[in-house]
């Protein structure tokens, strides 16, 4: 995807790093919102991609929405807008492969929705996190309430989002934000090692390990466990299957492509 993009999906042995490119802080306008989208979209349907960093560069991920554009904005406008903004946020969150976040100086409002649609999160020591629309006088509009909650738990969510405070990476990590903590310079870095073991791993079945634990979570227990079961019985369909026990019956490495 060419050059004058904002957001670029550039693939490297087998990884797609969605590289968003809108100096100084990378605020989500709305047409960074409409390439992200695409660039889910691709990184979906591409077979070369097997995993996906999202990244913002080594000073900042994306330090919230943009403001100037969404100050003059009505009820009527935003009522559109937002569920755009949500969509290509799931977008992205919907990726059936493993995505890890880079996460690098502030991932703040949009930003850390963002950071939030990944598996997993990579912040940098220096890093700021946060939802702090509530200064602003509204609240997270593109999933932040719903990710964080799910992640972090109900109350300390509330206290996060009610609060509009920015979090620091130790913290991040203690309460489960982010997943590893890493010098600024190793960010990226660490997140292509967290993704790389993936590159050749069983791609049906890491889609079918993705789906069954996130949509589970929207699903009461015994709806979960009938959805493990479909898409545990399905990959018997799959090549993945057949390679996977043949090598284990064979004492062998699977090579599944």
């Amino acid at each position: 995807m060419g050059d004058s993009r904002l957001v670029r999906l550039e693939i490297e042995d087998g990884i797609g790093t969605i590289r968003l490119d809108r100096p100084p802080v990378n605020a989500l306008n709305k047409r960074i919102q409409e390439e992200l989208r695409e660039v889910a979209d691709a990184a979906t349907a591409d077979p070369e991609v097997r995993a996906v960093i999202l990244y913002g560069g080594d000073k900042v991920f994306a330090a919230g929405a943009d403001i100037k554009e969404m100050a003059v904005m009505g009820y009527s406008e935003m009522s559109s807008w937002g569920p755009a903004l949500t969509g290509a946020l799931d977008a992205v969150a919907r990726i059936p492969k493993p995505v890890v976040a880079a996460v690098t100086g502030y991932a703040l409002g949009g930003g850390c929705e963002l950071a939030l649609t990944a598996d997993w999160r990579v912040v940098a020591e220096d890093a700021t996190l946060g939802l702090p629309e509530i200064t602003l006088g509204v609240i997270p509009g593109a999933g932040g309430t719903q990710r964080l909650a799910r992640l972090v738990g109900p109350a300390r969510a509330k206290e996060l989002i009610m609060s509009g405070r920015f979090v620091k990476a130790a913290e991040a990590l203690a309460i489960g934000l982010a997943d590893k903590v890493v010098p600024a310079a190793e960010v990226y870095a660490t997140a292509k090692a967290m993704v790389e073991p993936y590159v050749h791993g069983p791609r049906h079945a890491l889609r079918a390990a993705k789906l069954a634990v996130d949509g589970g979570l929207d699903m009461d227990l015994a709806s979960g466990l009938v959805w493990e079961s479909q898409l545990f019985a399905a990959l018997f369909g799959t090549e993945d299957k057949t390679e996977g026990m043949n090598a284990f019956i064979e004492k062998r490495k699977p090579n599944f492509g």
